[in-house]
């Protein structure tokens, strides 16, 4: 091909493309901004109260803002949610701390209860020794009854469910509630939580012992009691020790100490006589 017909235009020919002109490329490559955006939340609100609508991450809504307060007034008391982190234990944890209520001069149930003191053990002991006690203490008078009189009718005592129930849970209430306000009033900073979780772990061992009373043997019942009554009271007053240390309290921990004792005494002489 000659050299002189490289130089021929040929933007006029059919199927050729015009050069792209150095403006509309300047145009092509000019950068622009985008709106900054917000991510949503689904589902939207089309309008009205049907629906929460779009919000903005890290804007939480009015309501969920106040439910992750916790209730820090009087209205707390009447909430059961506030009350919930009090039965925040497993299996492990409860018998960790049942192993720990036999043991009566440890005195370190309170620095093991102090991240998370509960109140199950608290109403779960105290409800199964009532049971407990309104049907041994009946098991046990029927026994002693046909050891020593066989030809005597025998009937089952329905009020032993009542005073069962009055006793136990009263003491469980009440002996921990007064002792956090005399401690108040004396100066200390007790906690009403830790004391209702330590009262109810000491009555454990009642269960356990009343099983053993049902033996028809004054003299042993007798002996199994003040033992037991010793045992729990040595428990809650040498924890009560180690709790107010550093204080001059001893007055405290001699009528915790009696308290329990007295328990123990009313268990016997009314449940199994």
């Amino acid at each position: 091909m000659d050299d002189s017909l490289k130089n021929l235009p040929t933007s006029h020919l059919l199927g050729s493309v015009p050069a792209v002109i150095s403006e509309e490329k300047e145009k092509s490559t000019t950068s622009y901004d985008v709106p900054e955006a917000n991510m949503q939340i689904f589902p939207p609100n089309n309008g009205g109260d049907r629906g929460r609508g779009y919000q903005t991450l890290g804007s939480p809504s009015p309501g969920e803002g106040f439910e992750q307060q916790p209730a820090n007034n009087w209205r707390g008391v009447f909430s059961i949610s506030s009350y919930t982190q009090y039965f925040n234990v497993d299996t492990d944890i409860v018998l960790n701390r049942l192993l720990s209520a036999l043991h009566p001069i440890g005195g370190d149930f309170f620095a093991k209860i102090d991240a998370n003191p509960d109140l199950y053990g608290l109403i779960w002991i105290s409800t199964t020794l009532v049971f407990v006690l309104a049907s041994l203490g009946n098991c046990a008078t029927y026994l002693m009854q046909k050891h020593t009189n066989s030809g005597t009718s025998w009937s089952f005592n329905v009020n032993y469910v009542n005073v069962a129930a009055g006793s136990v849970y009263g003491y469980a209430a009440v002996v921990p509630l007064a002792f956090y306000f005399l401690l108040q009033y004396m100066g200390s900073n007790p906690s009403l939580v830790k004391f209702w979780c330590m009262w109810g772990y000491s009555l454990f061992i009642f269960v356990l012992a009343s099983f053993l009373l049902v033996i028809p043997v004054e003299f042993l019942r007798w002996m199994i009691i003040l033992l037991t009554g010793a045992a729990s009271a040595c428990f809650v007053g040498s924890n009560l020790k180690s709790y107010i240390e550093g204080s001059d309290l001893t007055i405290v921990v001699v009528a915790a100490f009696t308290l329990q004792l007295a328990l123990a005494v009313f268990i016997k002489v009314w449940f199994f006589p």
